[in-house]
């Protein structure tokens, strides 16, 4: 089970934005990191709404990895967390291009996982200090860091 402290991780990695934004891909974004067809610009939510649609993606990110990697529950909630922070910034479709960090992770090589996930210099540019942290976390097991709302 992941923890808690994922959607304060997420609130600190993608921001909370009440109003609907461009992000960088020119995909249209509101609330932490939300897309969908229903977000246009001009589009306002409140706070609440905001928070309720991260429960909603955060749940959806670990349908999907239950659906892909029946193995993902076995680990800490810590590097559970990590699986489903990643899922949630690249979808669980683009997680599963890291097809070789997931072998060393569900081989619990942890500290290969975490070189891994590091090697993917796209993902590590795009994310910065966020895949220094993930893959610390990876690797020892420990959270290093616990984002507020």
């Amino acid at each position: 089970m992941t923890t808690p402290k994922l959607r304060d991780d997420l609130i600190a990695d993608e921001g909370l934005r009440e109003h609907a934004y461009a992000d960088a891909g020119g995909v249209w974004t509101i609330g932490v990191g939300h897309t969908g067809p229903e977000v246009r610009r001009g589009l306002v939510w409140s706070r609440e709404t905001c928070l309720q649609a991260l429960e909603h993606d955060i749940a959806r990110a670990e349908q999907g990895l239950d659906a892909h990697l029946s193995w993902w529950r076995g680990m800490s909630p810590e590097r559970q967390d990590v699986l489903a922070n990643m899922a949630f910034n690249l979808g669980v479709e683009g997680l599963l291009a890291f097809r070789h960090t997931l072998e060393a992770v569900q081989a619990a090589d942890y500290d290969l996982a975490a070189r891994r996930m590091l090697a993917s210099e796209p993902w590590r540019s795009q994310v910065g200090a966020r895949a220094m942290r993930l893959a610390a976390q990876m690797r020892t097991g420990v959270r290093s860091h616990g984002g507020e709302p």
